[in-house]
């Protein structure tokens, strides 16, 4: 119940300006969020891949409703990755991006728009060495984002996507998506679903994600593994040594300020772990969602609020 709330409250407006224009808040979003520039995203990226991770940045924004908005969120991923480039990061460091930041909710014309600005992040990606995956948001937006997946992977095959295993027709989706070169993101799914489209239960979430995650180990693709519970990491082994699988030839992935000890150990057992990591001044829906997923991240925020 109280995730549910929190997850209505990432989409109120009058509750965007109550948080996001409390002082405290900014202090514990530092725990999420790397900063607020490129430089800070940068510098996060060089500490967390000089301690044997790899990370994937998110330039934080989304439902961009703007078209001038939406193009200032393309570049700032041009600028991040020509930054990246220069320090040589190479694939130790690809990029995240929600569609609806560059365009997909503007209208009719929304989906052309998206794809011509991520076609450009694309090609600064290749110029940096390094690729895309598409983040998934609600489930309005999963046959365009698989749309506009398509269409770039025509020139730009290693592009990558997000699958969530909370909707009904993940499963199908997988099965689409596990071929040859196919780079998937596994998550749980972070957004206010409706009943019709989505399961409400968290086992049936957990049940649904294992089912997910055979369909991709089975599969011919380079599976990613998001998640921070130890349960389904060790499912993960097993299905990875079932199905033939060496480490590398699928990684673990885990969000920016969660987990750090957990990300540690994997990394240092020889898996590729990857960090989700976001920056950006537009950081409440992030923040809110961080909040929904865990009770532990609710403490820690309402702690630091009432702490010096």
């Amino acid at each position: 119940m109280l995730g549910s709330l929190l997850l209505a409250g990432s989409r109120s407006r009058l509750v965007r300006r109550a948080v996001s224009g409390f002082p405290p808040s900014r202090r514990v979003v530092g725990r999420f969020v790397a900063g607020d520039d490129t430089a800070a995203a940068v510098a996060a990226a060089r500490r967390l891949t000089g301690a044997g991770l790899t990370v994937t940045i998110d330039h934080l924004g989304e439902e961009t409703h703007d078209a001038g908005a939406a193009a200032q969120a393309a570049k700032a991923y041009v600028i991040l990755l020509d930054a990246l480039a220069g320090l040589g990061e190479g694939r130790g460091a690809e990029v995240s991006v929600k569609l609806s930041a560059v365009g997909q909710a503007l209208g009719p014309d929304g989906d052309a728009i998206a794809l011509d600005h991520a076609r450009e992040i694309c090609s600064a990606a290749r110029a940096a060495g390094t690729t895309v995956t598409l983040d998934m948001e609600d489930h309005t937006t999963v046959d365009s984002t698989l749309g506009i997946l398509r269409e770039l992977r025509a020139d730009f095959p290693g592009t990558g996507v997000a699958v969530q295993s909370y909707l009904f027709r993940t499963e199908a989706d997988c099965r689409d998506l596990a071929g040859e070169g196919s780079r998937v993101r596994l998550v749980k799914g972070a957004y206010a679903e409706p009943p019709s489209v989505a399961h409400q239960k968290k086992d049936d979430v957990d049940r649904a994600y294992v089912r997910c995650l055979r369909i991709l180990m089975a599969g011919k693709g380079y599976p990613m593994v998001a998640t921070h519970d130890d349960r389904l990491i060790s499912i993960s082994e097993s299905l990875a040594a079932r199905f033939g699988r060496e480490r590398g030839d699928y990684e673990y992935q885990m969000l920016y300020g969660i987990r750090t000890d957990r990300q540690a150990a994997l990394a240092g057992a020889g898996h590729t772990v990857r960090v989700y990591v976001p920056y950006g001044d537009d950081w409440y829906g992030y923040f809110m969602r961080r909040l929904a997923e865990r009770p532990a991240n609710l403490a820690f925020f309402l702690r630091s609020l009432t702490s010096k």
